[in-house]
C-alpha cells in the first residue's frame, strides 16, 4: 500500500463496494462491473470488462473482493483503466467521490448506504422475531447504532432469520440458547454458516470469527442474502400461479417462468402501473419522486371485494407536496395502512437505495398482489423438485454468476456450468472456447450451444465424467434428466475434492467412505454401521447421528433421538436433528432430512461425504 486510508475514506470505499455488489454477496464479478458503466452511460464491450476484471482481480478468483477493490484506488492511480473505473463509480447516483476528494465530511447528516441497510434490518429483525423468547437478549435492536452487529454475533437471531426465509430449514433442537459460551457461540455460527449455505447463500467468503466480530459489510451482505430468499420465496410461479396474469402478448409460460424474482417484480409493477399510463424501468432512479408507490399503492389496495379484508382507500393527497422527502413520507404512512411499511425510510426512495426498494415492492406483492390467474387456461405447472432445488442452492452458494432461479433456463448458455468446472479445478478455456455473454441477434442459439457442446467434452475429456448419450443441444435444450445427470456428477466431484487433500493421496470413492464411516464407528464403540449408501438403517438417521457424536464426542443429545419401531414422523424427526447437527459441527451438508429418510443414495453419500471431511480435520 502506498499511503494509508483514512478511517473516512474506507467508509467510502465501502459504500462504493456495495453500490456495485448489488446482489450484496461480498464480491463484485463481471456482470456488476458491466452494469456499472452501462448505469453511468459508458458502456464497455464484454472483453473490456473482462480484462478490467482482470486487471483488479488481484487473486485471480474471478471477482473483486473488498479488500482487492481498496487495493485498486491505492496503487493504481496513474491506469488509465482504473481511473475509467474511478470516474464510473463517482458518477453512478448516490456515491461520494472515492479518494479523499469527498466534500461530504463523515459526521454529516448523510447517510451511507451500509447505515441504511442497518437500520432497515434491525427494524425488520425487530418485528419479526418481536415475540420470540429466544430473542429477547437482543431485542429490541437500536437501528440508529452498531448494535446490530453485537446482536447477531452469538448466532442465534441468523439461525431465527435462516427459519424465517425457509422453514424448517434448522431444527431448533440444535441451537445453543442458554448460558453460551465461545465454543457453543462458534457451533451456533457454524449452525448458521452452514444452513445459509444450504439455502443458497454466498458464504465462501464469511468465516464464524468475522461474524463474532461484527464485520459490518459482512454481516449485512449475509443477512441481505438471507432476507431475500425469503421475501422472494413467492415470487415465482409454481408456486404462485396468479403471477400467469403477468403473461404479455405471444409470450409462453416457460419464457415467464425464466424470468428472475427482480425482473417478475419490476412487470408486477407495471402490470399495475400501466393502467394509469406509467412505467417504470428500475427500483431506483425512477421511483424516487414516490409518484409510481402512490399509484401502484391505489392499483394494489383492497377494494373490499374479499371477506376478512375490509376497503382501503389510498389518500393521494400527498402527490401534490412539492418537498421530496416529506412526498415519501406521505406516501409510506399510505404503505403503512396497508400493513407495508417495510425496510425504507423517505430518504431510502428519495435516495434511490435499491436494494431497499426492491425489498419494499417484495412486501407489497407478497401481501398485496392484486392479481388473478387467468380463466380457460389449463396449465399444469410442475413444482421444482427436491433435488432441483438443492443442485440451485448449491450452484448459488458457489456464487456461480448469474445467480441460478430456474435450473434449466439459467444453464442453457452453459455459463454457470463452465463456472463449476472451475470450481471442480478442471480448466476453463475462457479466451479461445467460450462465447461470452450477451448473446445478440440470430446466431445468439448458436453461440450458445457452442459453449454447451464445450460444457460436454470438459466433462467427458477433462473431467472423466460419464456423459453417455449428452450432447450440448440437450443442455440447451433443458433437458431435464440429461441436464441434471451432469449437475449431479460435478455436485458429486466437488464433494469428493474435500476429501482429496486429506485422503494421503487416495482418490476417495464410495468404498472409501463406506469403510471409514465404519471404522469411525467401530471406535467410537457405536454399535451403528452401514452396509452401503443405500443400507435400510440410514432411514432412521441413528448412524449418521452415531457418526457425528464419533466425530465429536458428546455433541447428540442422545435423548432427542427416537429408536426401536419408528413411524414416518419419528423417522424425519431424527433427520431434521441429523441434518442440523451436521451442519452444526462444520459438515458442509446441502441434503435435506427427506433424503435420509427415503434414502436417496446420491444425498445420503454427500452427508457422509461431507462429515468424512469434518472428521478427518480433526484427527
Amino acid at each position: 500500500m502506498t499511503t494509508q486510508i483514512t478511517a473516512e475514506e474506507m467508509e467510502e470505499i465501502r459504500e462504493g463496494f456495495q453500490k456495485v455488489d448489488v446482489d450484496g454477496n461480498g464480491y463484485i464479478c463481471a456482470s456488476e462491473l458491466g452494469n456499472l458503466f452501462s448505469e453511468v452511460r459508458n458502456p464497455l464491450p464484454g472483453y473490456q470488462i473482462r480484462e478490467l476484471l482482470q486487471k483488479l482481480d488481484r487473486d485471480n478468483d474471478s471477482h473483486i473482493s473488498l479488500e482487492e477493490f481498496t487495493a485498486i484506488f491505492q496503487d493504481l492511480k496513474d491506469d488509465k483503466m482504473a481511473q475509467g473505473f474511478r470516474k464510473a463509480l463517482n458518477k453512478k447516483e448516490g456515491i461520494v467521490a472515492i479518494g479523499g476528494t469527498s466534500e461530504i465530511s463523515s459526521e454529516g447528516t448523510q447517510h451511507s448506504i451500509s447505515e441504511q441497510e442497518r437500520f432497515a434490518f434491525a427494524n425488520y429483525i425487530n418485528s419479526s422475531l418481536e415475540k420470540d423468547p429466544d430473542c429477547q437478549h437482543v431485542l429490541p435492536i437500536n437501528p440508529n447504532t452498531e448494535a446490530l452487529f453485537k446482536a447477531v454475533s452469538d448466532g442465534i437471531i441468523l439461525c431465527k432469520l435462516i427459519n424465517l426465509s425457509v422453514p424448517d430449514t434448522i431444527d431448533e433442537r440444535t441451537i445453543n440458547k442458554k448460558k453460551l459460551t465461545p465454543f457453543t457461540i462458534q457451533e451456533n455460527l457454524n449452525l448458521a454458516l452452514n444452513s445459509a449455505s444450504a439455502i443458497g447463500c454466498q458464504v465462501v467468503n464469511i468465516g464464524a470469527q468475522d461474524l463474532k466480530e461484527g464485520k459490518p459489510h459482512l454481516v449485512l451482505g449475509l443477512l441481505w442474502q438471507i432476507i431475500k430468499i425469503g421475501l422472494f420465496a413467492d415470487i415465482e410461479l409454481s408456486r404462485n400461479e396468479a403471477i400467469a396474469a403477468l403473461l404479455e402478448e405471444g409470450e409462453s409460460l416457460e419464457e415467464l417462468m425464466k424470468l428472475s424474482p427482480e425482473e417478475l417484480l419490476l412487470r408486477w409493477a407495471n402490470f399495475h402501473l400501466k393502467k394509469v399510463g406509467m412505467s417504470i424501468s428500475n427500483f431506483s432512479g425512477d421511483i424516487k419522486d414516490s409518484k409510481a408507490y402512490y399509484h401502484l399503492l391505489e392499483q394494489i389496495a383492497p377494494d373490499g371485494s374479499k371477506e376478512d379484508v375490509p376497503r382501503v382507500d389510498v389518500d393521494m393527497t400527498g402527490l401534490y407536496e412539492k418537498d421530496l422527502p416529506k412526498r415519501a413520507e406521505c406516501m409510506l404512512v399510505q404503505a403503512d395502512r396497508l400493513g407495508c411499511r417495510q425496510f425504507v425510510t423517505a430518504t431510502d426512495v428519495v435516495s434511490g437505495n435499491a436494494k431497499l426498494n426492491m425489498a419494499f415492492v417484495a412486501t407489497l406483492f407478497n401481501k398485496h398482489p392484486a392479481l388473478t390467474k387467468p380463466e380457460n387456461q389449463d396449465w399444469n405447472l410442475e413444482s421444482e423438485t427436491r433435488e432441483e432445488r438443492t443442485f440451485r442452492n448449491w450452484m448459488n452458494s458457489l456464487g456461480v454468476n448469474p445467480h441460478v432461479h430456474h435450473i434449466y433456463g439459467d444453464l442453457m448458455d452453459a455459463m454457470v456450468i463452465l463456472q463449476l468446472y472451475e470450481k471442480i479445478k478442471v480448466p476453463v478455456d475462457w479466451d479461445s472456447r467460450v462465447n461470452l455473454p450477451p448473446f445478440k441477434g440470430g446466431g445468439g442459439h448458436l453461440k450458445k450451444i457452442e459453449n454447451c457442446n464445450y460444457a460436454v467434452e470438459l466433462g467427458k475429456n477433462k473431467a472423466g465424467f460419464s456423459l453417455v448419450g449428452i450432447a450440448g443441444q440437450d443442455l440447451y435444450d433443458g433437458n431435464e434428466t440429461l441436464t441434471l445427470a451432469l449437475v449431479w456428477q460435478l455436485m458429486r466431484r466437488y464433494t469428493l475434492n474435500v476429501l482429496e487433500y486429506l485422503g494421503e493421496g487416495e482418490v476417495a470413492g464410495d468404498d472409501l467412505i463406506i469403510s471409514w464411516v465404519n471404522k469411525t464407528l467401530a471406535e467410537a464403540g457405536k454399535s451403528s454401521s452401514i452396509k452401503s449408501f443405500k443400507d435400510k438403517t440410514i432411514g432412521t438417521s441413528i448412524p449418521v447421528l452415531d457418526l457425528i457424536d464419533a466425530i465429536q464426542p458428546q455433541s447428540v443429545n442422545f435423548e432427542l433421538v427416537k429408536t426401536g419401531s419408528l413411524s414416518d414422523e419419528d423417522k424425519l424427526d431424527n433427520a431434521k436433528y441429523a441434518i442440523s447437527m451436521s451442519r452444526k459441527i462444520g459438515a458442509k451438508v446441502y441434503a435435506l432430512p427427506e433424503d435420509l429418510v427415503e434414502i436417496n443414495q446420491k444425498m445420503v453419500m454427500t452427508i457422509f461425504a461431507c462429515l468424512m471431511g469434518r472428521g478427518m480435520k480433526r484427527a
